[in-house]
C-alpha cells in the first residue's frame, strides 16, 4: 500500500515547481514541512520541458526537484505528461489533433488536445512514459505513478473511425450480427462493408442508438487500452503502483468499473458543483463511488479544490472549516489521504484563478491556515491506513445504462442519468446510511436494500440477477423507465421491464406518459410526482400509492410485491425530494438497514472504518450550526481526548478498540 511507504495517510497535491524560481522553492520547502505535506504530484503538464524536441529529453531540472523534495521528506506521485502534447508534436502530427462531431479539427492551445486513437500520439505517449520509468523507476522518493491526467478527450476523426471498425469486428464478428444488433433495416441504414461505418458524427436528425451506444463502449475501451499501454511500459522498469485519476460523475466517457480493474490504486478528482450541505453530500457521493470501483479496497483522493466549489458557472469559495470536513469526508469513506490541485496558486496561465493550498495571498491567509490544520489532523490518522468501509445498502450503476439514456429520440429530455443516481444517494445520505454502488450483474447478496434508478438499459443477465436477489430475500426499489431496452438497445416486448424482473416486481408497464415541463402531480398519499408517469398494471403487486390525475387516476404509482424471500417495490414517477427521502427511509426500516450511529441530527454525518484486527473508527462530521451529542465516550484521535459533543462545523475520529 502507498501508506506503507508514506508512513501514514497521504497529504499534499499537484506541485509545479517549473512555474517558479529558486527563492519560491526554498519557501515551498519550509511551507510543506509546516503543512505536513508528504506526497506531491509532479510532472502532470511538463511534456514540453521533459521532451523539448522529439526524442531529446531534459531530465536535469526534474532530477533536482525530486532530490530536493526527497531531502525535505516529501514523496513523489510522478505523472506522465501525456494530457498536454507540446507544440512540436502538434506541428509534426496535425492528424493527431481531435476532430469534433461536426468535422472541425481543433488546434493546439489548450490541454487535452489529441486524438487518443492516433498512432503517432499513442507511440509518443508510450515513449515518454518509458523514458520516465527508466530514469525514475527506483527513485527513493517515488511512491506512485500517475498516468496521464483525467482522460477526457473524444474524437470523431479518421483514426478514430478505423479503430472503431476494428473494435466492432471484434465485438460483433460479422456485418450480419452488427446489422441485427443495430436494427439497421430502419431508415435504410444496412451496412454492406465495414468501411461504410463511421463514428456518430453530426447528422441531419437522430442517430442510430445502437451505433451511438457502441461508440461510447468503444471509446471507453480505447481509453483503457491507452492507459494500459503506459502502465505496462512503466511496470517494465518500476515496482511502484500505477494509477490514473478518474473524474466524476460523468465528465469522462469511461466505464469506471472497467478502469478500476486496471489500476493498482483507484484515484479520483472531486470538485463539488453545489455549495453548502449539498457539497458535503456530493463528497459522500463521489467517495462512495470511488470505494465501489475499488472493490471495497482503500483508494485515494488525488485532487480536490482547496477552496473551490462550482455553482452554475460561478466559482465559490469554501466556507471556513469545509477544507477539513471535505477532506475527512473522503477519508471517512475509504480514501488513504487527501490531495489538492494544487500546492501553489499559479500567477499566470489558464487556471490562475483555480484555488490552491498556498493562495496568491500567501501563507498568511485563512486558506493556508486551514490547510495546515487539515494537514496536522490527517497526520494524526496514520492508524486508519488500510482500514475499510462496509455498507448494507447499494445503488446500482451501469455505464451502458448511462450511455443509452443519452440516446436521441427518447420520450423526455429531462431524464438525466447522474441526477437520478445522485437523488438516490442523497436520500440514503440524509438517512445517515453509508452506500455502495454496484453493477446490476454483481452478486448483491450482502446488501439488505438495493436502489435501481435510471436503468433504462438492463441486460438479460442483470434482469435475472435482480430477480434472484429479491427471491433470496433482498429488498429492491426499481424505478421508472427502467429495464426498457436490452443490451443491444432493442425495446423489451410484452411490457416493461425485462420479463424475469417483471415477474419479481409483480407489475407490467404498458405505456409511458411523460409529464409536461414543470408539471407537478399529487398522488393518493399526498406526495408529489414530476417529470414522468407510467400506465402500470399490477400483476399480483399491491398498489401502495396511486395516481389521482387524468387518465391514470386510480392506477398504481408505487407498488410492493412479496417475491420469494424478499420484496420488490416499483416507483413509476419522479417524487419530490422530500417525498422520495421519506420513501427511502421507509424501505430502509423495512429492510433492517440503518445508520452506523443512530440518533444523529440532520446535518451530522457518521461513517465507520474497520481494521482487520477488529478496531474501528467512527468519523463524525457536523455540517450543521448546532452542537451534536456523541454516543458513549470514545477517544477522539484528532484531539487525544474523550469526545462527548461535537461543535458546529466540527470533526471527530472516535476510536473503538477491538473487543478482548
Amino acid at each position: 500500500m502507498i501508506t506503507d511507504r508514506l508512513g501514514g495517510l497521504a497529504f499534499g497535491g499537484d506541485y509545479n515547481p517549473e512555474q517558479w524560481d529558486e527563492q519560491v522553492w526554498k519557501e515551498d520547502d519550509e511551507l510543506m514541512r509546516l503543512a505536513g505535506v508528504n506526497l506531491a504530484t509532479v510532472g502532470v503538464f511538463s511534456w514540453a520541458l521533459l521532451e523539448p524536441e522529439e526524442g531529446r529529453y531534459d531530465f536535469a531540472w526534474l532530477d533536482a526537484h525530486l532530490d530536493r523534495l526527497h531531502a525535505n521528506g516529501v514523496h513523489i506521485d510522478l505523472a506522465t505528461p501525456t494530457a498536454s502534447p507540446p507544440p512540436w508534436f502538434t506541428l509534426a502530427h496535425p492528424d493527431a489533433m481531435p476532430v469534433t462531431p461536426e468535422g472541425t479539427r481543433l488546434v493546439h492551445g489548450s490541454r487535452d488536445t489529441y486524438c487518443i486513437s492516433a498512432p503517432a500520439y499513442r507511440e509518443a505517449a508510450r515513449r515518454i512514459a518509458s523514458a520516465l520509468a527508466q530514469r525514475y523507476g527506483d527513485h527513493p522518493a517515488l511512491a506512485l505513478w500517475h498516468v496521464h491526467n483525467e482522460y477526457v478527450t473524444l474524437c470523431w476523426c479518421e483514426h478514430t473511425a478505423a479503430a472503431f471498425r476494428v473494435w466492432l469486428r471484434a465485438r460483433h464478428g460479422s456485418l450480419d450480427a452488427l446489422n441485427e444488433a443495430w436494427g439497421t433495416t430502419f431508415w435504410s441504414q444496412r451496412y454492406g462493408s465495414w468501411e461504410q461505418i463511421l463514428p456518430p458524427r453530426a447528422t441531419q436528425w437522430h442517430r442510430n442508438p445502437g451505433l451511438t451506444l457502441d461508440f461510447s463502449r468503444f471509446f471507453s475501451d480505447e481509453v483503457i487500452a491507452a492507459y494500459s499501454e503506459q502502465r505496462d511500459v512503466i511496470r517494465a522498469h518500476s515496482d511502484r503502483p500505477v494509477t490514473t485519476n478518474m473524474m466524476q460523475p460523468g465528465y469522462q466517457n469511461i466505464d469506471l468499473w472497467a478502469l478500476g480493474r486496471e489500476v493498482d490504486l483507484v484515484a479520483i478528482d472531486h470538485y463539488p458543483d453545489r455549495p453548502g450541505l449539498a457539497a458535503a453530500a456530493d463528497v459522500a457521493f463521489a467517495a462512495d463511488r470511488a470505494r465501489s470501483y475499488a472493490g471495497g479496497r482503500p483508494w485515494l483522493l488525488m485532487e480536490q479544490g482547496t477552496s473551490t466549489v462550482y455553482d452554475q458557472g460561478r466559482t465559490l469559495a469554501k466556507e471556513p472549516g469545509e477544507i477539513m470536513r471535505h477532506s475527512l469526508g473522503h477519508i471517512a469513506r475509504g480514501s488513504e489521504g487527501a490531495l489538492f490541485f494544487q500546492w501553489r496558486q499559479s500567477k499566470a496561465g489558464a487556471e490562475q484563478w483555480h484555488s490552491a493550498m498556498v493562495p496568491h495571498a500567501g501563507p498568511d491567509s485563512r486558506v493556508f491556515g486551514e490547510v495546515t490544520e487539515t494537514g496536522a489532523a490527517i497526520g494524526r490518522l496514520a492508524e486508519l491506513a488500510g482500514s475499510t468501509v462496509t455498507a448494507e445498502v447499494a445503488v446500482l450503476h451501469d455505464s451502458d445504462a448511462w450511455w443509452a439514456l443519452n440516446s436521441d429520440g427518447l420520450p423526455s429530455s429531462e431524464l438525466d442519468y447522474h441526477s437520478a443516481l445522485r437523488d438516490a444517494h442523497r436520500a440514503l445520505w440524509d438517512a445517515g446510511v453509508v452506500t455502495d454502488f454496484a453493477h446490476p450483474e454483481d452478486d448483491l447478496g450482502r446488501y439488505r436494500f438495493v436502489v435501481a434508478p435510471a436503468l433504462f438499459l438492463l441486460s438479460d443477465a442483470a434482469a435475472e440477477n435482480l430477480r434472484g436477489y429479491v427471491a433470496r430475500g433482498g429488498t429492491l426499489l426499481f424505478q421508472y423507465f427502467g429495464g426498457v431496452v436490452d443490451q443491444n438497445m432493442h425495446a423489451r416486448l410484452g411490457g416493461y421491464p425485462a420479463a424475469p424482473l417483471r415477474e419479481a416486481l409483480g407489475i407490467r408497464v404498458e405505456e409511458f406518459r411523460p409529464l409536461r415541463r414543470n408539471e407537478r402531480i399529487t398522488l393518493s398519499d399526498g406526495s408529489h410526482g414530476t417529470v414522468w408517469s407510467e400506465s402500470v398494471r399490477a400483476v399480483g403487486a399491491e398498489t401502495v400509492v396511486a395516481y389521482t390525475h387524468g387518465t391514470l387516476a386510480g392506477s398504481p404509482a408505487l407498488t410492493r410485491y412479496g417475491f420469494g424471500g424478499g420484496e420488490a417495490w416499483y416507483l413509476s414517477t419522479r417524487l419530490d425530494d422530500a417525498d422520495y427521502a421519506a420513501l427511502v427511509a421507509r424501505l430502509l426500516d423495512s429492510a433492517g438497514a440503518g445508520p452506523v450511529l443512530p440518533g444523529l441530527p440532520p446535518g451530522a454525518e457518521a461513517v465507520t472504518r474497520q481494521a482487520e484486527d477488529g478496531r474501528c473508527w467512527h468519523i463524525v462530521l457536523n455540517h450543521g450550526t448546532e452542537p451534536v451529542s456523541l454516543p458513549g465516550s470514545h477517544h477522539d484521535v484528532l484531539t487525544g481526548e474523550p469526545a462527548r459533543e461535537l461543535a458546529p462545523g466540527g470533526c471527530a475520529v472516535l476510536r473503538e478498540e477491538a473487543p478482548r
